[in-house]
């Protein structure tokens, strides 16, 4: 039988077929998210609780003219499929392949490249002012969720639109709560009035009249009613106040997996001439039993068993670099009771879940709020604690202020965790964490360590946590090098680097874990009739400017770093080679001044040069 998801090329084919058929629709495109996902990996459970609000809007609005946005594409799959992208489907998040987030230089249909949360309603407050500007009509519509709606960017954005009034609509997709029973059918009838524009002019043009008709008396009586009204609407809707306060018109919640209530519920919405926030209820994983069960694990998952979910594990045993530093920190906050740690949502991801159940009293985890997470740990800092702040790379460029000023500006001891380091992979250019090291380099009293292994990593912790200012601490996400945790963790001087290989034809300063390729080259060399010289520069900033003029002694300098080069370790490297009037051949690899798609970190490194082939063949253009 010939599914309904094969006619569909574009949008707006779904405003001639019917809520059943719309529904039928629905059950297609999970069927073929969890077919393709469970080869390919993604973000499962938010893109199968969202399908039908993204059938729903786009059944009504006539994309690209009007603008449907998401905050963060976790849930923009069933977009994707009903957008022309069916055929590529199967290519998601694969080299070359379809990206996993929206993507505007691809398709028509995208916005805005949403990998971060909280943006999106910025940025649709943008798109409307600018409609409005040019006075046209088009609708602006933005998907966002309960978790992303709690970051301060959004209730920035919030702050704005309820005082610009500014016509746009937003859902917010509440995947945490069920209806609650005082949302019946009055709350239902009030969130309908409130929605639409007669009942808003009706209630201000009221208030005009009974204040301007009877002076003082009327304000009072205004002011009275105004107090009963709010005092009913928060009785009977309870969960409206906040937005409410802030200038913004909210509906009751509605079923975020009823089509003909969802579609209804929009309409009002988008004929609004105010900012309305939809409340929509759904079920994170829905449809698929194994994700509905943990979504969780199936936020974002890598390719699973499509019967029972299982992870389709790899045979590789190795500790991920995420693991070593679960170990290490455990380890360090043992010794240590004044040691706390701070995560912005990813208490999982960033491998703090043991210490989070073992000393709840120590942990804290923020949400999506990166920068009150850098700014908390200042204060425990003040407060006589070690507080170790556990972000990704690409997360902590939100929070690049306060790390300068709450933090370094005032030297103060705080430990920053960044994991993910470096190319991520399949999750592309929103998630490398390309521009730590060239960000945190600037930066005054910041001192930055790059471990190049495991057992590194465990001396690197335990020497953030005994230097008096602010330490980043950066490793990569996957597999680490083998090498065995040391059992008693030694301090590691600041600037202080160490050479991994003996060679005196050329020289290759390598940061973080490009010194096991750095290594791989100098071998490849070896083969060859050449002595390369490999340092493992631990540090990122301060350098070890002994070690860079030892190299420059071979004539050949060569660093390689895994983040951007304008602004990174290797700059920082030809600063000092100048700064101490030594001009050896000079080159820097690492990543060029341009964004990088996804792909499989190591076929990403053999495209950019940062492979040991790669780095062998740079070098023989100097030998």
């Amino acid at each position: 039988m010939a599914r309904i998801l094969d006619s569909i090329d574009a949008p707006d084919k779904l405003k001639l077929l019917t809520d059943e058929e719309l529904s039928i629709l629905a059950n297609e495109i999970r069927e073929e998210i969890i077919q393709v996902t469970s080869k390919t990996g993604g973000h499962v459970a938010s893109s199968l609780g969202a399908v039908e609000i993204i059938l729903a809007v786009h059944s009504l609005i006539d994309s690209p003219r009007d603008r449907f946005l998401f905050d963060v594409g976790h849930q923009s799959y069933a977009h994707m499929l009903i957008t022309g992208r069916l055929k590529e489907f199967a290519t998601l998040r694969q080299y070359k392949g379809l990206s996993g987030f929206p993507k505007p230089q691809s398709n028509p249909h995208d916005v805005h490249p949403s990998g971060h949360a909280s943006d999106s309603l910025s940025v649709a407050c943008g798109l409307a002012r600018a409609r409005d500007m040019r006075g046209s009509d088009e609708k602006i519509v933005t998907l966002i969720g309960d978790a992303s709606l709690a970051g301060g960017m959004a209730f920035e954005a919030l702050n704005d639109l309820g005082q610009a009034q500014t016509p746009l609509v937003i859902i917010l997709n509440d995947n945490e709560m069920s209806i609650s029973r005082n949302v019946g059918a009055m709350a239902k009838h009030l969130g309908s009035l409130r929605v639409s524009n007669n009942y808003r002019k009706s209630r201000d043009s009221m208030q005009d009249f009974v204040e301007s008709s009877f002076g003082p008396a009327g304000k009072a009586f205004v002011k009275f009613g105004k107090s009963a009204k709010d005092s009913l609407k928060q009785f009977v809707i309870p969960d409206t106040m906040l937005f409410e306060q802030l200038g913004i018109v909210c509906t009751p919640p509605v079923d975020g997996h009823d089509i003909p209530a969802l579609k209804a519920t929009l309409r009002k919405a988008l004929s609004s001439e105010v900012p309305v926030l939809v409340h929509v209820v759904t079920k994170k994983g829905a449809g698929y039993a194994p994700a509905e069960k943990d979504p969780s694990r199936f936020h974002g998952v890598g390719p699973f068993d499509r019967a029972s979910g299982a992870s389709l594990k790899s045979s590789d045993s190795t500790l991920t670099y995420t693991q070593a530093f679960t170990y290490a920190f455990n380890q360090e906050a043992q010794r240590d009771d004044k040691i706390c740690a701070i995560s912005a949502a990813m208490i999982d991801g960033t491998g703090l879940r043991d210490f989070a159940t073992s000393h709840p009293d120590r942990c804290f985890d923020v949400g999506i709020a990166e920068a009150h997470a850098v700014g908390l740990a200042s204060g425990l800092a003040l407060g006589g604690y070690k507080p170790l702040v556990a972000l990704y790379s690409t997360f902590l460029q939100r929070a690049i202020d306060q790390s300068i000023i709450n933090v370094a500006l005032c030297n103060l001891p705080v430990v920053f965790a960044i994991d993910r380091a470096g190319l991520v992979g399949d999750d592309g250019p929103t998630h490398h964490g390309m521009f730590d090291m060239a960000l945190l380099r600037t930066i005054p009293n910041m001192r930055i360590i790059a471990p190049s292994n495991e057992a590194e990593l465990v001396h690197a912790l335990h020497t953030a946590f005994m230097l008096p200012g602010p330490v980043a601490l950066r490793y990569p996400r996957g597999s680490a090098q083998g090498v065995s945790l040391p059992q008693d963790p030694l301090f590691m001087k600041p600037g202080c680097a160490r050479v991994v290989r003996e060679g005196s034809d050329a020289a290759i300063l390598a940061f973080g874990r490009m010194v096991g390729y750095a290594f791989d080259a100098a071998h490849m060399l070896e083969s060859e009739g050449y002595q390369v010289r490999v340092v493992d520069m631990r540090w990122v900033k301060p350098l070890d400017k002994e070690a860079i003029a030892e190299a420059a002694k071979t004539g050949i300098v060569v660093t390689v770093e895994d983040g951007v080069r304008i602004g990174g370790a290797g700059e920082g490297v030809a600063e000092e080679l100048a700064l101490q009037g030594l001009n050896p051949s000079f080159e820097n690899i690492g990543i060029p001044d341009s964004f990088i798609e996804q792909g499989k970190v190591d076929q990403l490194f053999a495209d950019l040069g940062l492979d040991a082939q790669g780095i062998a063949q740079v070098i023989r253009k100097y030998l």
